[in-house]
């Protein structure tokens, strides 16, 4: 093994209150590392948004890295994502959650499926979880009239195409609309040209979008089946069920207003209050579950008083 390999592949890890997630994922990456040897070298940066856990204390080493971007408050995930890419000089760069793990082979698989063809710009993962069950995560673009019927729940009943590809397997490689940014692999050359995330995205949808701009680039973006990933999903945004929800919603109706324009965007202010929080109080209360009708209101609350600004943002310029 060489002293000090150049890195081909920038790790950038955003972390929240991750604490024994992110040092399981570190630990893993280690190990790969390890396994790795000169074959493929890593840098790996992580980006704390100001956790209380204890996130930083006693990470695992790896040959480089971490190196440790500690925010004094929540920058959000696009902007701080954006923050580690700027850290490292790699042709390829993995966004990965704290709560997957890693090993040898799935970065290998990825690296060289991402280079090996100059009109993929964009890789993902099989996600897998806890049990080993295949996360169908592969999701479709979003168009004005999906957006709107999701919110409405229209595509319970068919009426407007699922979100996510549930209805596929994921047993094959091939080229979809978008892959989650748990583990999201792409072309440094093609994330500078995009500008990175588009950090008005404070947290969900900035994937998405990432996605589409770098369809609309003339990139593609693929799914790899061959390359199986260990991601629990919402590890560390489980317990803040509140802001989730509010993220959640604003970051729709950023998305709506920058891809389909003002009217689309208003539509969905419009569903956020006047179907998207009924229903989820209902279902919670047919679950017999107040603390979770409690967190809906909460998180209708944080919506509502983030509004003024995201009706200027809407009324503003919607491209970027």
């Amino acid at each position: 093994m060489t002293a000090d390999p150049t890195p081909a592949l920038d790790v950038v890890i955003v972390n929240w209150n991750g604490g024994a997630l992110l040092r399981a994922c570190l630990a893993s990456l280690a190990t790969a590392e390890h396994d790795l040897g000169d074959a493929l070298a890593l840098r790996v940066v992580v980006v704390d948004n100001a956790s209380r856990d204890g996130s930083l204390e006693d990470l695992p080493s790896l040959r480089h890295g971490p190196t440790v971007i500690a925010n004094p408050d929540n920058h959000g995930f696009g902007r701080a994502c954006n923050a580690g890419a700027a850290r490292g000089i790699a042709p390829a760069i993995l966004f990965l959650n704290p709560d997957a793990r890693i090993t040898a082979r799935s970065l290998a698989g990825a690296h060289a499926a991402l280079m090996a063809d100059p009109g993929t710009g964009i890789v993902g993962a099989q996600l897998l979880d806890e049990a080993g069950r295949v996360q169908r995560c592969c999701a479709r673009r979003p168009s004005a009239a999906s957006l709107v019927g999701q919110a409405l729940l229209l595509d319970r009943a068919r009426l407007v195409p699922s979100h996510f590809m549930t209805e596929w397997d994921h047993a094959e490689d091939r080229a979809v609309d978008q892959v989650m940014g748990a583990f999201l692999m792409i072309r440094r050359s093609l994330f500078a040209a995009l500008g990175g995330f588009d950090e008005r995205f404070f947290v969900y949808y900035e994937d998405v979008d990432l996605c589409a701009r770098a369809w609309d680039a003339g990139s593609s973006v693929r799914h790899l089946a061959g390359v199986a990933v260990r991601h629990e999903g919402q590890g560390t945004t489980r317990a803040a069920k509140a802001h989730r929800l509010a993220c959640f919603l604003e970051s729709q109706i950023r998305y709506a207003a920058k891809h389909h324009g003002r009217a689309t965007a208003l539509a969905l202010v419009a569903t956020a209050f006047g179907a998207q929080v009924p229903m989820r109080l209902v279902q919670a209360l047919a679950r017999r579950s107040p603390g979770e009708a409690r967190e809906t209101w909460r998180g209708a609350g944080l919506l509502a008083r983030a509004l003024p600004g995201l009706m200027r943002a809407i009324a503003g310029p919607s491209r970027r």
